[in-house]
């Protein structure tokens, strides 16, 4: 029998969705066109692929393996494709972009106009991942490059360095530290730490630097970004970390946060770029890190 690569595009977008009707519109389809044809091709394979229930969709066991290969399957075939068109027109096209979203917000106002301008042909494609489904994505080729924070396990990737930013303390503007000039990690013992929820890069690389000086974290608060942790600095809550790209522009002045940098050498982290060693997108992925390399600080 003869795949047909649109066969297994609808497969995987039903594992990915869980669900008919989303998989279709993912697929650009009608959702009998996708059911029909995936009862094709199971009746090709002779295997059941997916368990239809009334209010739930999930894979076989057998089906559940064939996905992992069909994803495999699709991604060479979009890394042909890939591969023809930035032989054409190596700096055109789509880029799949990820970044933190401890980045993004920050890092993009200042470099995507700058990318738009110099590379015109070149169609950015935007997204907002946590670390670990970002790398999940760039190793099924979902994402072309990904910005975060460095080091990461780059099994099958490879990594640039882009960029270094120290972290500031935010203190709300009537604690004690706010009149100081610069502030030693020692100064926060008394502190009450607050950080991002788990699976954030950032909260780990907070505690890390706190627990040289024994700093312990607030056990009863959970921010789900930059921007919570900051009102609840405002609000007297407590004290925290920010990369030194959240705390410029029109993030600066924040209403009842006082900003301090660190004697130095202050704590910092390092943001760099990430992706597949067999990309054929490299041209571009190279000179869009670049310009992030030039400008972002």
């Amino acid at each position: 029998m003869e795949l047909k690569l649109r066969d297994l595009r609808y497969l995987v977008a039903v594992a990915d969705q869980r669900h008919f009707g989303r998989a279709a519109a993912r697929c650009f389809v009608s959702q009998p066109t996708l059911s029909a044809q995936l009862k094709k091709l199971e009746q090709a394979l002779g295997v059941q692929l997916i368990e239809r229930a009334p209010n739930a969709i999930s894979l076989t066991a057998v089906g559940e393996e064939i996905v992992t290969r069909a994803r495999r399957i699709l991604e060479a075939s979009d890394e042909v494709v890939q591969l023809a068109r930035s032989h054409q027109d190596p700096l055109g096209g789509r880029l799949r972009v990820a970044l933190l979203p401890t980045i993004g917000p920050y890092l993009l106002p200042r470099v995507a106009p700058l990318i738009r301008k110099t590379l015109p042909r070149l169609q950015l494609h935007l997204y907002e991942y946590q670390t670990a489904p970002m790398l999940d994505r760039l190793h099924t080729g979902e994402l072309d490059v990904g910005i975060l924070a460095l080091p990461v396990e780059l099994e099958g990737l490879e990594a640039r360095e882009l960029y270094r930013e120290d972290f500031l303390l935010a203190v709300p503007e009537r604690n004690r530290l706010a009149g100081q000039e610069r502030v030693r990690l020692a100064d926060l013992r008394d502190e009450t730490l607050l950080l991002l929820e788990e699976g954030h890069c950032l909260r780990d690389q907070a505690l890390e630097v706190c627990s040289r000086v024994g700093v312990r974290d607030s056990q009863d608060f959970r921010a789900t970004s930059l921007e919570t942790l900051r009102q609840m600095v405002a609000a007297g809550a407590g004290v925290t970390l920010l990369p030194e790209l959240a705390t410029r522009g029109a993030y600066r002045s924040g209403r009842g946060v006082a900003l301090r940098p660190f004697v130095r050498p202050a704590p910092a982290r390092c943001i760099g770029a990430v992706w597949r060693k067999t990309t054929p997108r490299r041209a571009a992925i190279e000179a869009v890190c670049e310009l992030i390399a030039q400008h972002a600080t």
